[in-house]
């Protein structure tokens, strides 16, 4: 009679299904994307691994360019694979659940329910096993919880408006900007038009909930869920496409350590600005110098070089070479625009040379590939190249606001390959005899004619 109630009952009971394909362990995806953090390539990250680089870009598509699960190591609540592995060898010398518990120091009911959960059930050589009990514990701790913006229409309504409203005139008309062609799962089209939309960003959303409904909690969301929304597969509430609506357009987030981590094979430890004097940082001794490009029209540019306890300019001409405009560009050749490598060490040298060996001490510029024969320069002219930080032009302050300047000159939008040696020192005369504030209403000529005098002085030596 037990024996049919038993029959009957496993017949009344669901179906088995299968809890989805054999997939690597949580902790090898956990350090892939603790390896993604570090600012590794995609394909490098996945060989660290020991995945192919085909699953390292899945999972890296698939989560958007971000982690979809927490990269902390689970505590010592949990049951760790190395415990499992032990469970399974005591299992085999045929221990029960309090034996093995008291071995590997845990309560028998958690040894109990671990044997009846997580063993084997569906092979040829049934029982348990670590590595099938550590599978099935993932899939089972993952848990899938639906997205809020999911569960509250209202909320995704909102958020949706925001990201990716119609453009409105003042009186409410909608706007409705130019076509644009589908979106193909690609970053936002180069020097093509894009989607005309409200755009706000998701903190200025998540921001502005707050302030519109402040008694009402359920419209709250972070930013970064309302990312997450987008850039993760399988989430549900906002659609892909969407990330056309972000500023930046990208259809996978970049991570921050990989975006400072680009390569700049011309930037090596040694030239980097902390490594420049400290002498250059007060503005106390003279000959530092700061530099930069200001660009035109047609790859015309000018070369710019202001010292920065002075303020003393120096415009560099950067002539386009022989036969620019006459014969197509060639990829990887020497550019003739004018401020390629070769023809900026000429340029550059041709100025700094002309100034005595004490006032060209460092020379602080940008990341730009322009400087890339920087060693060169400096064999030549014994002035050591720093470059600063990527993305920030306040290290070069005084080179950009003379730049700021110089545009009063210089217009953006205009061809600067019109204006001849002779002009650029006109410019550079006259911004050198404009008093200014900082120097107590000196002129740069006349603080940097005082640092020249002193050269001069008895005890000095100079080389020019």
């Amino acid at each position: 009679m037990a024996r049919r109630q038993q029959a009957a009952d496993r017949a009344q009971r669901p179906k088995m299904r299968s809890p989805g394909r054999w997939g690597f362990p949580r902790r090898v995806e956990r350090e892939f994307w603790l390896r993604i953090g570090q600012g590794l390539p995609t394909a490098k990250a996945a060989e660290a691994v020991g995945v192919s680089e085909v699953i390292g870009g899945r999972w890296f598509r698939e989560g958007g360019g971000m982690p979809p699960m927490t990269l902390a190591e689970p505590t010592g609540r949990y049951l760790s694979f190395v415990e499992r592995e032990e469970i399974a060898i005591l299992r085999a010398l045929g221990h029960g659940p309090r034996e093995i518990g008291r071995r590997i120091g845990r309560d028998a009911s958690t040894i109990s329910r671990e044997l009846r959960r997580n063993a084997a059930t569906r092979s040829t050589n049934p029982g348990y096993r670590a590595t099938t009990a550590q599978w099935k514990s993932e899939i089972a701790a993952k848990r899938p919880k639906q997205a809020k913006l999911v569960t509250n229409p209202r909320l995704r309504e909102y958020v949706q408006d925001r990201l990716a409203g119609n453009v409105r005139r003042p009186d409410g008309t909608p706007v409705a900007g130019p076509r644009t062609p589908p979106w193909k799962g690609l970053n936002k089209p180069r020097r093509q038009d894009r989607r005309w939309s409200t755009a706000w960003s998701p903190e200025q959303i998540a921001q502005r909930l707050r302030l519109e409904f402040p008694d009402d909690e359920s419209m709250r969301i972070s930013h970064e869920a309302i990312y997450q929304s987008l850039f993760i597969q399988g989430r549900g509430a906002l659609k892909r496409e969407l990330v056309t609506c972000l500023r930046t357009g990208r259809a996978l987030r970049e991570p921050r350590a990989r975006s400072r981590n680009k390569a700049q094979g011309h930037v090596t430890a040694t030239v980097v600005l902390s490594e420049r004097p400290a002498e250059a940082q007060d503005r106390a001794m003279p000959g530092h110098w700061e530099g930069d490009l200001i660009i035109g029209t047609g790859r015309s540019a000018i070369g710019t070089l202001v010292e920065r306890s002075s303020r003393s300019t120096l415009l560099v001409h950067l002539p386009r070479l022989e036969g620019w405009g006459e014969k197509p560009s060639v990829k990887n050749g020497p550019s003739l625009g004018g401020y390629g490598a070769v023809a900026m060490n000429a340029a550059l040298t041709a100025s700094m040379t002309a100034l005595p060996a004490q006032l060209r001490k460092t020379l602080t510029w940008d990341r730009g590939k322009e400087l890339a024969g920087h060693a060169q320069f400096t064999l030549e002219t014994g002035t050591k190249v720093f470059f600063a930080d990527p993305h920030s032009p306040w290290q070069r302050p005084t080179n950009e606001n003379t730049n700021g300047l110089l545009r009063q000159y210089f217009p953006k939008g205009t061809d600067l390959s019109r204006w001849s040696a002779e002009d650029l020192e006109a410019v550079a005369y006259t911004l050198n005899n404009r008093p200014r504030k900082i120097l107590g209403w000196k002129t740069p000529a006349e603080v940097f004619e005082d640092q020249l005098r002193s050269l001069h002085q008895p005890g000095v030596a100079t080389t020019s």
